[in-house]
């Protein structure tokens, strides 16, 4: 992630007191529980206190929220953002504490009930129904009808006004969910916020999963809400956006406000930085290692370096109609290789092309200069391939299952006498991997689903660690990882690639595939337009190439 450009406070730093912007007072609210007075805050919530066995998720946290503002949730994974959303949207109830709405103190018992009042949450993780249409997801559970029969044409008529107004008149109503993109799929989840009469919507990362412009689009949209008097709790982890879109910043650290109300746009990065970690971090990648000097150097200069080893993975020709054009490229031990482009530009279909997931139209796939039987994942992971994706949620975890069994899946051979699997040996293992990782925390019993973010990324890493891969398709590997987090998958990747492993690496953030690649591929619309040496290559001119996309070599 590219570093905010820090800005001076118009006031003494925040530090001294961790509450700058004090919450107004609660009851001055009138008795009848009618609208709050001007200056009452929409929301607040106080002392909130939230235990799960073994841990106390939130400990009386403080967060108020005033009517058409941007208050912007930051914190590291595990700070407890998420506990707290899901408190305020009726999915936990607190151990402790109060929830005030305009004033009147209320129990949100389910997200029905949070619903009811006016608040709405739009989870990272969407929660739509993949088998039902767009319309059938906006109105879910509150379908226009008459005398008892759903009136489907004024449903489908209000979705298309919703999409509309969203800015995307092309999805049909009709579409199911589950062709969608999940672009697509975010503006549904929103458009079924919009569908209730709404005055607090959560965004959780909503722009995780979007391009530049439809990035452009979702703030326009945010306008438009806060214009109209509707509250925004912003929860994302690119500090950049927090600064263009928001109002204030509470922020997490521990399951407690380490900060509340602090300016958004005038708050210095590295300030807010250190309040989520309690460390000063620099945005810095790992160092690149110097190649290995050739053996005998200091003593025969004469002798011809040693050749380049031979590539762990190559890609000839490989292509699928609709998706990219034809792609060339080798992977050698230690090398990481970047592929930037917008979201659409076929960077993550080469990668799961590449991985068997998606059988290709031309082109084959060469792992140790033995070609790959196309659309075999069972082929490419025997052949010490590994890959990260994107959705590591749905596609990469067992989010029901334990540490250990999501480690172990895909070595369980490994583990098995006459049938039988010895689980002390796949426990031992699993373990083993996910201590190399730092996983917190270190018990290979939890429930992969309690985990952060960051920490179950390092979980899918771990998997591919006890298989002894050689090459790793990395997938959007920070997405939805706090800063801390992600210093710490940087230096992981790095160190996997100095053991000799080969990465191939997505990401959209630019900053991120020139700070950890060693090459960069370019991408636009399915083809690569520009392959070059990270260190040739800027954030400027990868732009510029992924908007133009004249080819070039």
């Amino acid at each position: 992630m590219a570093p905010v450009p820090d800005h001076p406070p118009p006031s003494p730093p925040p530090s001294a007191d961790p509450s700058p912007v004090s919450s107004p007072d609660p009851s001055a609210a009138p008795p009848d529980g009618g609208p709050a007075p001007d200056g009452a805050p929409l929301l607040a919530m106080t002392g909130i206190t939230k235990s799960f066995p073994g841990v106390r998720a939130l400990d009386g946290v403080d967060l108020d929220v005033l009517p058409g503002e941007v208050h912007c949730l930051l914190g590291q994974n595990g700070a407890g953002k998420s506990t707290l959303i899901k408190v305020l949207s009726g999915a936990h109830r607190p151990d402790a504490g109060e929830i005030r709405w305009r004033g009147e103190r209320v129990h949100l018992t389910s997200p029905t009930a949070a619903m009811d009042l006016g608040i709405a949450t739009i989870y990272q993780e969407l929660d739509l129904v993949d088998g039902l249409s767009v319309t059938e997801n906006v109105h879910l559970g509150h379908e226009p009808a008459t005398a008892g029969f759903v009136r489907s044409r004024a449903a489908r008529a209000a979705t298309a006004g919703l999409l509309a107004r969203l800015g995307h008149p092309e999805i049909a109503p009709g579409t199911l969910v589950r062709d969608l993109s999940a672009a697509g799929r975010q503006i549904v989840s929103m458009a079924r916020a919009l569908s209730h009469d709404v005055r607090l919507i959560v965004m959780d990362e909503p722009s995780a999963v979007l391009d530049p412009d439809e990035v452009d689009n979702l703030f326009r949209i945010v306008g438009d809400l806060t214009a109209a008097g509707v509250a925004v709790v912003y929860i994302s982890h690119r500090l950049e956006e927090i600064r263009r879109i928001g109002d204030r910043v509470t922020v997490l650290k521990d399951g407690r406000a380490a900060a509340r109300g602090l300016p958004a746009r005038t708050t210095p990065t590295r300030e807010v930085v250190a309040l989520m970690t309690g460390r000063d971090v620099e945005y810095a990648f790992p160092e690149r290692s110097a190649p290995p000097e050739p053996a005998g150097t200091a003593t025969a200069p004469q002798e011809p370096p040693p050749a380049a080893p031979a590539p762990v993975l190559a890609v000839e020709g490989l292509a699928r109609k609709g998706e990219f054009e034809p792609v060339d490229l080798e992977l050698r031990p230690g090398e990481i290789v970047g592929l930037a482009g917008l979201v659409g530009s076929g960077r993550s279909e080469i990668l799961e092309t590449v991985f068997g997931a998606r059988r290709p139209d031309a082109g084959r796939v060469l792992a140790g200069g033995r070609p790959l039987p196309p659309g075999s994942v069972r082929a490419a992971v025997r052949a010490g391939i590994g890959l990260a994706p994107e959705e590591r949620k749905t596609q990469g975890l067992l989010m029901l299952e334990s540490v250990v069994r999501n480690v172990s899946v895909s070595s369980l051979a490994r583990f098995a006498r006459g049938g039988w699997l010895d689980r002390a040996r796949e426990r031992a293992a699993a373990h083993r991997s996910t201590r190399e990782l730092s996983l917190r925390p270190d018990d290979p019993s939890v429930p992969v689903r309690t985990l952060s973010g960051g920490n179950q990324q390092k979980v899918v890493l771990a998997r591919w660690l006890l298989r002894g891969c050689k090459v790793l398709l990395l997938d959007e590997p920070t997405r939805g990882v706090d800063v801390g987090a992600r210093a710490e998958l940087y230096a992981l990747i790095r160190r996997l690639a100095d053991d000799g492993v080969a990465v191939l690496l997505v990401s959209s953030e630019v900053p991120e595939v020139l700070g950890l690649a060693d090459r960069v591929l370019v991408l636009r619309e399915g083809r690569v337009v520009h392959t070059a040496p990270a260190g040739e290559l800027d954030e400027h001119r990868v732009l510029d190439l992924v908007m133009e996309g004249s080819p070039s070599r």
